[in-house]
């Protein structure tokens, strides 16, 4: 019977993993293969390596948070089923509203309804994780706006991401050993802009499997049954195949709804959300990399977008006579070019840049954000409530 239920415990802990690689790889990879800088399948065997690194390092104090610091008591191999069943159920919410699941808000959720149902949660611990899902949209919102006014407009008029027509590298056969070249229309600024985005798709995908791989691995580590080593590659095989199949659909339409972000400030974007989640992993607080990504891309928005208001206008609400535009950033026209100094007017090509981001889309982010862990801790704790012979 013991036997049984782990299988069915892995069976659920796959099927988490891959609907977190479905949505994680999109993220991470969407903006490198929408610049047709790296094929989808490159992208989602990089998306595994790096998961895995990330879950195998940073992501065990995440799992020792979710499997022995939420609760006071070890999750016994019926209650991590119970939670795996939970977390899935959450993640399916999310994807009938069409968005990228909260994933960790989700399964701390789930784990928090079997304490409430137990008497066993740990208030202390869930009140610090709680604070850190307050402060990190502010923190993302507020790096991403001092990115966006004062750090980006420079990067962009000094650097430009290039792809060029043809292969970056071919294999030069005419050599004693085969041995690779440059592509036709390949240049040294090419080969360096895409070996940054390359390094900057691997830091995200290294802080997804921090934050995610635990996700799908805490609940059948310990008391459950599964040794940590072992969970952890199940965990990173389920993500891995989900980053294979479903994640290309995922990293056709990445930002297509949200945003309309130019590549170079995706990276921005990239590197700031990943460097938060991995920060916060590494203390042991489960976050959502989604969470950081939404907040970074709306405050490098507002923060580009900001430059005609001086801070002394700012301070004063002094601010009729300059026109504030969401989409700056958008202005294709301006990239390698020199924004305008802050405090003065935009150029005509920022004035008619459509919108950065679509409100709406934003609300329905941060909607999810509190319906996702809600509805996983209330199902959690009804169900452990009934049927108290599980946990």
């Amino acid at each position: 019977m013991v036997e049984i239920l782990l299988a069915i415990g892995i069976v659920a802990s796959i099927f988490v993993g891959f609907n977190i690689g479905g949505s994680s790889t999109g993220i991470a990879w969407g903006p490198p293969v929408g610049a047709g800088i790296i094929k989808k399948t490159t992208a989602a065997a990089l998306m595994t390596f790096f998961v895995f690194l990330g879950g195998w390092t940073v992501g065990r104090n995440v799992m020792d948070t979710l499997s022995t610091g939420i609760i006071t008591i070890d999750l016994t191999l019926p209650a991590g089923v119970g939670v795996l069943f939970f977390i899935g159920t959450g993640i399916l919410i999310a994807n009938i509203f069409g968005v990228p699941v909260p994933t960790s808000m989700t399964t701390v959720g789930a784990i928090a309804g079997l304490g409430l149902a137990t008497g066993t949660l740990n208030y202390v611990t869930i009140a610090e994780i709680v604070s850190w899902w307050i402060v990190t949209p502010v923190v993302g919102f507020w790096v991403g706006g001092i990115i966006g006014r004062y750090i980006y407009p420079e990067v962009n008029r000094r650097v430009q991401i290039e792809k060029s027509d043809g292969p970056l590298l071919i294999l030069d056969r005419n050599a004693t050993i085969p041995k690779p070249a440059f592509g036709p229309n390949t240049t040294w600024s090419e080969i360096g802009s895409t070996a940054v985005v390359l390094v900057v798709g691997c830091y995200m995908a290294f802080s997804a499997g921090a934050s995610n791989v635990p996700n799908a691995a805490a609940p059948l580590v310990g008391e459950a049954g599964l040794e940590a080593n072992i969970a952890i590659v199940i965990a990173t095989f389920a993500i891995g195949l989900g980053g294979f199949t479903i994640a290309r659909r995922t990293m056709d339409s990445v930002g297509g709804e949200l945003s309309d972000i130019p590549l170079l400030a995706a990276l921005f974007v990239m590197v700031t959300a990943a460097t938060i989640t991995t920060l916060l992993s590494w203390i042991g607080i489960p976050i959502s990399l989604v969470m950081a990504t939404v907040m970074t891309i709306v405050g490098i928005g507002w923060g580009r977008a900001s430059r005609p208001v001086t801070f002394r206008e700012a301070i004063t609400r002094d601010t009729e006579q300059s026109e504030i535009i969401p989409g700056a950033i958008t202005a294709e026209e301006m990239e390698g070019e020199p924004a305008a100094p802050i405090g003065e007017e935009e150029p005509d090509a920022v004035l008619e840049a459509g919108d950065l981001f679509r409100p709406r889309a934003v609300m329905k982010y941060v909607s999810m954000w509190i319906i996702g862990p809600a509805v996983s801790t209330l199902l959690a704790y009804g169900f452990f409530m009934l049927v108290p012979g599980v946990a």
